[in-house]
């Protein structure tokens, strides 16, 4: 595998699991930018920070998808904002994500707990 394909598979994995973060924050209910990633933020204790530069294109790249919609409404403050929802095909993406999530994290695990004993065999 190239040094360039090496680079594009990490992008893609760092896109699709702030895709999937953003679809699950989705699925708690429509959305404005801020308020997504306040949510990664405090549900995260502070650990996921999503900066802007990140969440927009991310937003906007699902919106491309077919996975969210956006709509303009006035926000709590009164201002004027975008507010995002998941759609059924971005119901049935999360699900997908969530799947092949769970395997990458079994199998990190799986290289990353072993016993030494374990190993030496």
């Amino acid at each position: 595998m190239s040094e360039k394909d090496q680079y594009k598979n990490r992008i893609e994995l760092l896109q699709g699991t702030l895709d999937m973060l953003v679809l699950q924050t989705l699925q708690w209910g429509p959305q404005h930018g801020y308020g997504i990633v306040q949510a990664l933020r405090l549900r995260s204790g502070d650990v996921l920070q999503v900066e802007t530069g990140s969440l927009y294109p991310a937003l906007h790249r699902l919106e491309r998808q077919g996975w969210v919609q956006s709509e303009w409404k006035q926000s709590e403050s009164k201002q004027r904002a975008r507010y995002y929802r998941i759609t059924a095909k971005g119901k049935k993406q999360l699900a997908s994500d969530l799947g092949r999530w769970e395997r990458i994290v079994e199998a990190i695990g799986s290289v990353m707990y072993v016993k030494p004993e374990e190993s030496e065999s």
